[in-house]
């Protein structure tokens, strides 16, 4: 009966992998049929869940539960590709990994279960924790790139215009059409 477990639990495990690295910027078509693969995946997942009984069914249960739902919070984040959508498939895994944990600490007792439920509790807050870090650095880093970009332009600028100013400093020692022609041809080169 373990066996089978450890079976239904690695498949279901493995078909989750498989989905979430399908997940990557996928069209509206594709996002549809990824969809109903993960739907059928879990369907088959949950029927090899049905020959257990007790807490190995819960285990398998929260196994295929969870990796739906991590899976489908991947294939969004793929679909859909922002910090936020990448914070949710992160904090889906995180949730999905703790109801594992939580159904494995129930085939223990007393203090033992105490501790490894705290260190299933412990896990999910980290990993939810540095969810929120790498969401935090990913839009901290965009607005720096936004920022970044824009002081370039503005600097790209600045000098267009002081060489302009210069060019069109040098045309002064022309005069009439040969003036005109040179600041003409200074406003062209620095784009004024």
């Amino acid at each position: 009966m373990n066996t089978l477990n450890m079976h239904a639990i690695a498949l279901a495990v493995s078909l989750a992998f498989s989905t979430a690295a399908t997940a990557q910027s996928v069209s509206k078509d594709d996002y549809e049929a990824v969809k109903d693969k993960i739907a059928a995946e879990y369907k088959l997942a949950k029927a090899s869940c049905d020959s257990l009984s007790g807490n190995p069914n819960d285990i398998c249960m929260a196994a295929a539960k969870g990796n739906e739902k991590s899976a489908l919070a991947e294939l969004e984040a793929g679909y859909k590709p922002t910090s936020e959508t990448r914070y949710q498939a992160r904090v889906a895994r995180a949730e999905a990994d703790y109801g594992l944990a939580k159904e494995h600490c129930d085939d223990r007792a007393g203090n033992t279960k105490d501790v490894c439920m705290k260190e299933a509790k412990s896990a999910e807050t980290a990993a939810k924790a540095d969810a929120k870090a790498q969401m935090k650095t990913a839009d901290a880093n965009a607005t720096a790139g936004e920022k970044s970009a824009d002081a370039r332009k503005e600097a790209t600028s600045a000098k267009l215009e002081a060489q302009y100013r210069a060019a069109k400093e040098k045309c002064d020692t022309y005069a009439g059409n040969a003036k005109n022609i040179c600041v003409n041809e200074a406003k062209v080169e620095f784009g004024q």
